[in-house]
């Protein structure tokens, strides 16, 4: 019988027809029938004494069934490596496996074609019914990037993206690489977009859709309202611009409305894989645990192996206060997805809840080498060198972020808070105003306390520069923000002393000692303003036959009148009972939350600790009243 078979003929009978079988082998994989598809692909390989296109379609099949090592080998073994589309199949399974080395070398031939290679292997084989020489240029610049990206090199994976897209301007999953993980600033993402070859492939009309689709995944810090043009107006209600309109809220701090569009998304999509990162962060700027907890355990439950999921939970834990489970969590996060920006954020947050700096700042340098176009990373790191009384690097960092985000009010807080620091109370009173402005027109609902701080920094800077009156206003502002906070009583309470108020600032310090007892500051405080308050007020009070006594120098300390103590307020020293150092002590108020996150990023998103409270704990010199 063996003998049989070796005399039968190796080329196929006129009989058969082999077309038949290969349509039927390309009907399975439409229909994902892949173990058909090998079954019936390796007969036709026999059949046709292995042909290139038929080898290549085996091969293929091999792949979708995640047989990556075989398909390498299929192709090794029929010399087909000549062949570009076949040497880029190879080069993918190399990169599935996790060997970028051999991947990059099998891409990196169609490049160097030198003389002894040619010699060696012979020259390139074409088969024209698998050959596209457009897309295969840009699968194989696609597949470089994401090698580069792997091997963290992020410079190379962003030329290769680009170079990608200039080869397919509608190759949208390199614009995805670039956008997705902020590799690109908002100039190069311009230049990018201007630079398309679209005239090449589509019409007017069809160029202006595909430019409005990726301006959408571009400029995110950009207002959120662009209207969209005439061709692309049906696209209003497609759920990917939705959540780009989402994620341009997020960035520009309006986490209200942002989520308002992240719920609307998926009620249509619950498992939109772009809108849930900006729905995980909206929640926790919205701190809404109970939510989070819900669609972090549904998330874990459908896709175990989903960074995003782990990234959720992560979050949770982080929202509730426990800080140790959520690095747990999120270190698997960045485990699955090494690049997945948001999720070291978040990961930084967690060590900064605890004021691990050191730790904290690893973390954001890391998430910063990720995402070199968001500014939230470079805002934590400023942070984080705020909090370490190291107020030059800080500044070096809140100025790049603004450079990246001009519009964000948080990082223009932070630069009034170094400011401040520095002693530059013109230039802190410029970017407080700023961020207190952008904040009013913006309309935006966020947490109170974020924008109480805001106004009760303002307050304290205005009251360096002399202008009690509007210090008085910030402050009062910041407690119809938030009611019940002791320290914005006692700021009150000294800028009133110091319009000479002496009766309302002690009732504000009473104020402030009844939501926390054990303020030094205002006990401080009330103390020295009583003794001013007993030097103006007779000792009885209607009887105009007492004499005025004046108290003793050693009790009152200076001028017991009201406008002298206002107009000696400059040259306050140490020995004055209204100087900053003798009122304030050096501690009012706790650590402020930042609400600006993730993402981007994502994303956060959202999720860091404020260096807002160098000037909510009111350190004051000397020099100042």
């Amino acid at each position: 019988m063996a003998e049989d078979f070796e005399c039968m003929p190796t080329s196929p009978s006129e009989s058969i027809d082999l077309e038949k079988f290969r349509k039927l082998v390309r009907s399975y994989i439409e229909r994902h029938h892949y173990k058909a598809a090998v079954f019936w692909a390796d007969k036709v390989v026999s059949l046709s004494n292995g042909s290139p296109a038929d080898v290549y379609w085996l091969a293929q099949s091999y792949y979708l069934t995640k047989q990556y090592h075989r398909a390498i080998l299929l192709i090794n073994s029929h010399k087909l490596t000549r062949n570009a589309t076949c040497r880029y199949l190879v080069a993918l399974c190399y990169y599935e496996v996790g060997e970028y080395h051999s991947a990059f070398d099998i891409l990196d031939r169609s490049e160097n074609n030198n003389v002894s290679r040619i010699k060696a292997e012979g020259e390139a084989i074409a088969v024209p019914e698998i050959d596209d020489t457009m897309s295969i240029e840009c699968s194989t610049h696609l597949l470089k990037g994401y090698i580069y990206e792997a091997s963290d090199n992020r410079a190379l994976a962003v030329e290769s993206f680009r170079a990608a897209v200039q080869a397919d301007p509608l190759c949208y999953e390199a614009i995805h690489a670039l956008t997705q993980h902020h590799m690109l600033t908002v100039k190069e993402e311009k230049d990018l977009l201007s630079s398309l070859p679209l005239s090449r492939t589509c019409s007017e009309a069809e160029s202006a859709v595909v430019m409005a689709v990726y301006e959408t995944r571009t400029n995110k810090y950009s207002s959120p309202s662009t209207p969209l043009p005439q061709p692309a107006a049906p696209l209003a209600t497609n759920a990917d611009f939705i959540t780009a309109q989402a994620e341009k809220l997020y960035y520009n701090c309006n986490f209200a409305q942002c989520h308002r569009l992240t719920q609307e998304v998926l009620k249509k999509d619950p498992y939109h894989t772009e809108c849930l990162p900006i729905h995980v962060s909206c929640l926790v700027e919205l701190k809404q645990s109970n939510s989070l907890f819900l669609l972090a355990h549904k998330l874990v439950d459908l896709y175990p192996e989903s960074a995003l999921s782990w990234f959720a939970v992560g979050c949770y834990y982080y929202l509730i206060g426990k800080n140790e489970q959520a690095r747990r969590y999120l270190s698997k996060a960045t485990a699955l997805d090494r690049v997945f920006g948001p999720a070291w954020i978040a990961y930084g947050h967690s060590f900064a809840a605890e004021n691990e700096h050191d730790q904290a700042m690893a973390a954001y340098f890391k998430a910063a080498q990720l995402m070199k176009g968001c500014h939230l990373p470079l805002l934590y790191i400023g942070m984080e060198y705020g909090l370490t009384n190291n107020p030059r690097f800080a500044e070096k960092f809140f100025k790049e972020a603004l450079d990246i985000a001009p519009e964000d009010p948080f990082v223009l807080h932070e630069l009034g808070v170094v400011s401040f620091c520095n002693q530059d109370y013109i230039s802190a009173d410029l970017y407080l105003r700023r961020a207190v402005a952008l904040v009013e027109e913006s309309g935006v609902v966020v947490v109170p306390e974020k924008w109480a701080t805001l106004l009760n920094n303002l307050a304290h800077t205005c009251r360096k520069l002399h202008k009690y009156e509007e210090a008085l206003h910030f402050h009062q502002q910041a407690l119809k923000l938030c009611p019940g906070v002791s320290s914005t009583y006692s700021a009150l309470g000294l800028v009133q002393s110091l319009l000479g108020d002496y009766e309302a600032a002690v009732v504000s310090l009473h104020k402030a000692l009844s939501l926390h007892r054990d303020d030094t500051t205002a006990t401080t405080l009330l103390t020295t303003v009583m003794d001013q308050l007993m030097t103006q007020t007779p000792a009885f009070q209607g009887d105009d036959n007492v004499p005025q006594l004046d108290p003793p120098s050693d009790i009152v300390g200076t001028d017991t009148n009201a406008s002298d103590i206002t107009s000696d307020i400059t040259p306050a020293s140490a020995d004055d009972p209204l100087s900053d150092s003798n009122l304030l002590g050096s501690s009012i108020g706790q650590p402020v939350m930042h609400s600006s996150d993730v993402g981007r990023d994502s994303l956060s998103q959202s999720l860091g600790q404020s260096t807002a409270l160098l000037i909510e704990d009111m350190v004051m010199d000397d020099q100042s009243p």
